[in-house]
Parts: structure tokens; sequence; C-alpha cells
């Protein structure tokens, strides 16, 4: 059997890594990543998340007598060559499991020590000799016992959160690796389909082959022509994505704080875990920043509708338009236009690209230093024609032509912004089909 090579073709005085090689390599990781989810995972849901579960759901109700206390030392290394000593109260109780009386140590709340053992003396005055209180024995164990039940919530939302991240991560390149092992680029690229591609177009408009469907863009009513046009803008999934995983990334590191602020408070440091906040920390922020500073940029003009008379539009047709724009502050200009874009999508070797152009493009409307009321919308309603020599919209698999308003502002402060809402231009011949379809 032969190895792999490290190098594959030589491409001029330079020698490209071997793709086995690289695939191997990938596997490896992702493996390792999947490998520490699983651990990590495992750790947490056999050491918190089992015991919290047969505490709260498999121990059984008993009536426990308290008949001593004491503190339970424990002395800690940290840093190296510098000892301390935490204190813990500890409760010795009296209580009957089977049937037969039974007498044990069980430890009170909080489980975490503190460091100043008056602090642990004051504690033990909650718990007077004599005192009944309840308690859960474990029925396998009936020698275990619990005077207080709950769940460590932060340590749930760790095993959730953490090891699935690690699992997802690492899985999914793990099979990414596996589908590219030993096949060359060129195989990859036919067997993936190439992004962008119109391979599945939504259907077509009946009886118009290759002209894209408008049941989207008539489904929702305008305040005062007929249609409310959606507008297009992928920016705002990419925000919404962002802000998802800020607010979960954040959530975990809250948990994290929470925890060590609750040692520090009992005089307990955990340095492994502030270890783990400091990273926590600084991809929050970031996250925080630029999801934040999309945020701005996307709500700092306003929002923007358009509204339409009739839809779908057809060659020589005139209808009517209203853009409402929302927001404070001063517009150095605000235009909105009507254009035409060509779009077409190839392969350039073992790369897929797709190329998009406005080859036709005519103002509908322009206006100059718009002024606007954050208390009211600024309205501008105006009227567009359509060329009688205007070509359809059209969708293939690897061509398109597409029609669309767009909405051009420059605010007096913030940067200029481009909004876009596809409208759909049917075949002249269609007028009458149309007609019969909206009575």
């Amino acid at each position: 059997m032969r190895l792999p090579r490290f190098f594959g073709k030589k491409r001029g005085h330079r020698r490209t890594g071997s793709q086995a090689w690289g695939s191997l390599g990938e596997g490896a990781f992702h493996a390792v990543v999947f490998c520490a989810g699983l651990v990590f995972g495992g750790l947490l849901i056999s050491g918190v998340a089992v015991p919290e579960w047969r505490i709260n759901h498999d121990f059984l109700p008993t009536v426990c007598r308290v008949v001593g206390t004491g503190l339970v030392r424990r002395t800690v290394e940290d840093p190296p060559g510098a000892f301390t000593a935490t204190w813990r109260p500890s409760l010795r109780v009296r209580y009957a499991a089977d049937g037969v009386d039974r007498e044990t140590w069980s430890q009170s709340r909080p489980a975490t020590g503190v460091s100043d053992r008056s602090v642990a003396v004051d504690r033990l005055s909650a718990w007077p000799i004599g005192t009944e209180v309840t308690g859960w024995y474990d029925p396998a164990d009936p020698d275990t016992v619990v005077l207080e039940r709950g769940y460590n919530w932060w340590m749930w939302l760790l095993a959730l959160l953490l090891p699935g991240a690690l699992l997802a991560l690492g899985g999914s390149g793990l099979v990414r690796a596996i589908r590219r092992w030993g096949r060359s680029e060129e195989a990859l690229a036919r067997a993936t389909p190439a992004p962008g591609l119109l391979a599945s177009p939504r259907g077509h408009a009946p009886g118009h082959p290759g002209v894209p469907p408008c049941d989207d863009l008539v489904n929702s009513p305008g305040t005062v022509l007929r249609y409310r046009l959606p507008i297009e803008s992928p920016d705002n999934w990419t925000l919404m994505g962002l802000g998802l995983f800020a607010v979960l990334w954040n959530a975990v590191l809250v948990v994290l704080a929470i925890n060590a602020g609750f040692d520090l408070a009992w005089g307990r440091i955990d340095w492994l875990l502030l270890a783990l906040i400091v990273p926590f920390l600084v991809v929050g922020v970031i996250g925080v920043v630029h999801f934040m500073r999309g945020l701005f940029l996307a709500t700092a003009v306003g929002t923007t509708q358009l509204e339409v008379s009739d839809h779908p539009l057809l060659p020589g047709g005139r209808y009517e338009v209203l853009l409402a724009q929302g927001g404070a502050g001063v517009l150095r200009d605000l235009e909105l236009t009507l254009e035409l874009e060509e779009q077409a999508t190839f392969r350039q070797g073992t790369d897929a690209r797709t190329e998009r152009l406005v080859v036709w493009s005519s103002p509908v409307a322009t206006r100059q230093n718009v002024q606007l009321d954050p208390g009211s919308r600024y309205e501008l309603r105006t009227s567009l024609t359509v060329p009688a020599d205007a070509m359809h919209s059209f969708m293939s698999e690897h061509n398109a032509v597409r029609w669309r308003l767009a909405v051009r502002g420059t605010p007096a402060r913030w940067p200029a912004f481009v909004r876009v809402f596809p409208v759909v231009v049917f075949p002249d011949s269609s007028r009458s089909l149309h007609r019969e379809q909206t009575r």
C-alpha cells in the first residue's frame, strides 16, 4: 500500500499540498473537536446532570433530625506553594430509610466552602441541634441523604450549549472531510451544486414558462395603494444570525460570571472558571460590538416602504407608486429608480461564479434636502411607466432577468443606503390572462 504524497502537482516553482493529507489533517482536527465535545458533555452529564436529576426525581422523602453539627475543612494549594483552607458546614442527621433508623453526615447548602472559619460557624446557627427538617435519601444507597433539592441551572446550560457547539462543529467538519477524502477538486465541483445556481426556481407564472411567479409579492396589502412590496435585504438575515449568536454566547458568559461571583462572595476563587471566562468575555464583546454596529447602521435612517397600485407590471403600463421613508434628520437626496438587472451563473474551472449587472435604469423620482420627522413618515407619491418594449422577467437554471425598484438615499451624517424592492414584469401577451385571474 502506498502512502499518499505530501505534495500534489507542481505549478511553476510552487508545489501544491496533497489533497489526501489535507483531508486527513482536517478530519483529525474535527475529530479531536468532536471527541472533546463528547468528553466534556459526558463529564457534565455524569457529574452534574445525572446526580441532580436523581436527587430531584428518585430520592425518597424522610424526616431528618439534626443530632450534630461540624465543619468540613479542605486545604488546596493555590497558587503553587501557597496553601489555603476552606470551611463548609456539615450536619449529622438521624432519619428512617427502608424501615431502618440511620444516622449520617449531610452537607448543607451552599455546597461551596468559605475561607473565613467564623463565617462557616455562624452558618451552623441556622441548624440548631434537635431541629427536624425534611430530607431525601437515595433508595439505592440509603446512607446518602440530602436536606435540600434544586438545580444548578448554569451547569445545565453549559452541559447543553458548550458540548453541543463542539459536537456540531466537529461532526460537520468530520463528515465534510470524509466526503472529500480521495476526491479531486474537479470531482467535488461536479458533485456539489454551485452556489447561486437557479436550479430550482419556485415554479413559473401560469401559462408563462420561465417567468417567475409573483405570489409572494402580492400577499401584503398597502395602506394607501393596492400592494406593499417586500424588501430584498439579505443583510437582515446576517444581522439576525449575529444577534442570536451574541445573545446565546453572552448568556453562557453571564452564567459563568454569576457562578464566579458566588464563589468570590463565599471567599473562594476558582481559577479554572476565571480562565474560562476571559476568552468567553473577549468573544462576547466582539459579537456584541459587531451586532450593535450592524443594527445601528440598519436603523439609523429608518424604515423604507414601497406601495404600488397594481402587480405584476406589464410593458407599457403606468402605475402609481408611494414611497414612505421613516427616520429623523436630513437626507441630502432621495432617489427612486426602476432598474433591470441581469444575472448569470457559470463555472470557471472548478469555481462557480455569479455575475450581476444593472443593464438599464430609469429615474422615477428624485428629491433634495428631505427633512425627516421622527413622529411621522415622509411620503412621496409618483407614477412610473414600464417601457413598451421592456423584456419581461425571466428565470432559468443559469440566467435571470430581474426587475426591481431601488431607493437610494444620502443622509447628512450617515453612510448612503440602498434598499431594493423586487417586482415582476409579465409579457405583454399576458395582459388579458392577468385580468382574468384577478377577477
